[in-house]
C-alpha cells in the first residue's frame, strides 16, 4: 500500500462528469479507473463526498473487520435503502444492529433452515410443474423464471404459505423499481431535490407504502391464527429481547421481513441465473454435477446428502466469483483512521470494491475463465483471506447466506433431475449493478423435460 500522500486521486470534478455514465454501466468504468489508478484511490463518491475506493483484500479486511467498529454503513447509501426498505438488519448499525442480530440469528441455525426444506422443495417442484407446460411453447427467460421461483421460495420460508401469484408479481416488481431509484439516488446524489420536486421521490414512497401494508397484512392475519407455525415470520414474532423478554414491535417485524424478501430472493435468483448461463456454456462442468448427483437417482435431496455434492457447491461459489451479489459496498470512517500508511480521515467513505477483487489476477490465476476447482479442497482452503466476499465480510456477513446456498443447491439438483437446459445463441450477458449484481438482458433458454 502506498503512502497516503502519493495515493492517486480522481479530480471532483472528473467524478461529478463520470456520475451519468456511472448510473448506465459502473463495471466498465470502475475497471478502467482501476487500470488508470490502481487498486486504491481518491474520489469524490457521487461528484460529492470524500471517498477512497479499495479492491486490497487488506484494506477491506480491515474496515469489515479488523477494525468494523470505527466504520458504520455510510448514510449516503443505507438511509436511503431504510428509507424505502425499513430499519432492519441490512439498514441498521451500532447497538440496534447488534440487538437485531442476537435476536434473529437463531432464526438462521443450520436445524432452522434444515426445518425449511419440505417446504423449500415444495415450491421448487410445483415451479418444475409450472416450467414443463411453458417449455412447451419455446425458450424461456431463465432468469425471469429463477426470480419468481426464488421469490416463491422465500415466501414460502417466511410466511409457510403460497401468496396469491398476482400479489408476488406486485411485491418482486416494486422492489426491483425501489431499487433502481435508490441506486440512482446513491450515484447521482445531486439529483435528490429535484426528485422531491417533481413528485419522483413521492410516487415511489407510494410504492413503498403498498408493499408495507401487504406485508403488515400478512403479520395481523398470523397474529389471529391459534395455530404456529415453523416458518421465519413465527420465529419473529416468538422472538424476545433479552433483559426485558419483550416481543419485537409490528413495524420492526415488518421491517425485517421487508429485508428478508429483498435479501432472500434477488441475491439467489441472480446467482441461480449466472449459474444457467455459465453452465449453459460449459458442457463437461454440467456433466461432472450431473455424474456426482446421479446417486440420488431423482429423490429429493436431503440436508444429509448435500454434503456428498462438492463439485455442485463449487460451482455456485464460482459462478458467485464471477458474478458476485454483494458487488460493492461502502462504509463511512466514524474517526480519523490508518493503514499501512494510508490515512483515513474521519467521515470518508470506504468503497470496497468485491467484483473487482473476484476478477484479480494477482488472487485468481486466468480471473475470467469458469474454473469450480478452485472451490474443491485442498484448494479453497488456499485462498488468501477477504479475496473471496460473495456475501459481505466481518460481523456483517448476510445472515441468511446458509439460506441462500441450499436453497440455490437444492434448485440446481431438482432442475437437473428433470431438465436438459440448452443457452438460445452465443452471446454474452452483460452484468447490471443495482444493489445486487443481475443480468441487464433476459438469459434465454430451452428447457426439454428429461421425463
Amino acid at each position: 500500500m502506498k503512502a497516503h500522500d502519493t495515493v492517486p486521486k480522481i479530480p471532483r470534478l472528473k467524478t461529478l462528469l463520470s456520475s451519468f455514465r456511472f448510473v448506465r454501466d459502473p463495471l466498465p468504468l470502475l475497471q478502467e479507473n482501476v487500470k488508470a489508478y490502481g487498486t486504491t484511490y481518491r474520489l469524490f463518491m457521487g461528484g460529492l463526498f470524500p471517498a477512497i475506493f479499495t479492491q486490497d483484500p487488506g484494506l477491506i479486511r480491515h474496515v469489515l473487520q479488523k477494525n468494523h467498529k470505527n466504520y458504520i454503513k455510510s448514510p449516503a447509501h443505507f438511509d436511503r435503502l431504510a428509507h424505502f426498505l425499513g430499519r432492519g438488519l441490512l439498514t441498521t448499525d451500532g447497538d440496534q444492529w447488534l440487538k437485531q442480530r442476537r435476536l434473529i440469528q437463531p432464526g438462521f441455525s443450520k436445524q432452522r433452515i434444515a426445518n425449511l426444506i419440505p417446504n423449500m422443495v415444495d415450491e421448487i417442484d410445483q415451479h418444475i410443474e409450472v416450467l414443463k407446460n411453458e417449455a412447451k411453447t419455446g425458450p424461456i427467460d431463465i432468469y425471469d423464471s429463477m426470480l419468481n421461483l426464488t421469490f416463491n421460495v422465500i415466501a414460502r420460508a417466511i410466511f409457510s404459505q403460497s401468496i396469491p401469484k398476482e400479489e408476488l408479481t406486485l411485491l418482486s416488481r416494486h422492489i426491483t423499481q425501489l431499487q433502481e431509484f435508490v441506486v440512482r439516488q446513491i450515484r447521482q446524489p445531486f439529483l435528490n431535490p429535484l426528485f422531491s420536486l417533481n413528485g419522483t421521490l413521492k410516487r415511489h414512497e407510494k410504492i413503498r407504502d403498498i408493499n408495507n401494508d401487504l406485508t403488515l397484512g400478512y403479520i395481523k392475519a398470523r397474529k389471529q391464527e391459534q395455530d404456529t407455525k415453523d416458518d421465519l415470520l413465527q420465529m419473529l414474532l416468538d422472538a424476545r429481547y433479552e433483559g426485558t423478554n419483550e416481543p419485537m414491535p409490528p413495524k420492526q417485524i415488518k421491517d425485517e421481513v421487508t429485508i428478508l424478501f429483498v435479501a432472500g430472493h434477488d441475491t439467489s435468483a441472480n446467482a441461480l441465473a449466472w449459474f444457467w448461463h455459465l453452465l449453459g456454456k460449459h458442457p463437461l462442468v454440467e456433466k461432472k454435477i450431473r455424474a456426482e448427483i446421479k446417486v440420488l437417482n431423482g429423490s429429493v435431496p436431503t440436508m444429509a446428502d448435500l454434503p456428498k455434492f462438492p463439485y455442485t457447491l463449487a460451482a455456485l461459489e464460482e459462478t458467485m466469483r464471477l458474478y458476485p451479489p454483494a458487488w460493492v459496498t461502502d462504509r463511512q470512517a466514524l474517526e480519523d483512521d490508518e493503514y499501512q500508511g494510508l490515512i483515513i480521515p474521519k467521515g470518508t467513505y470506504m468503497i470496497t470494491y468485491f467484483y473487482g477483487l473476484h476478477h484479480n489476477d494477482e488472487y485468481w490465476p486466468n480471473p475470467e475463465e469458469f474454473q469450480p476447482e478452485r472451490f474443491l479442497p485442498p484448494m479453497k482452503k488456499a485462498h488468501q483471506p477477504y479475496t473471496y466476499l460473495p456475501f459481505g465480510g466481518g460481523p456483517r456477513l448476510c445472515i441468511g447466506n446458509h439460506f441462500a446456498l441450499l436453497e440455490m443447491q437444492l434448485v440446481v439438483i431438482r432442475m437437473l433431475q428433470h431438465f436438459k437446459l440448452t443457452p438460445i445463441g452465443e452471446k454474452e450477458i452483460p452484468a447490471f449493478p443495482l444493489v445486487t449484481l443481475r443480468p441487464k438482458t433476459a438469459v434465454w433458454m430451452q428447457l426439454t423435460p428429461l421425463d
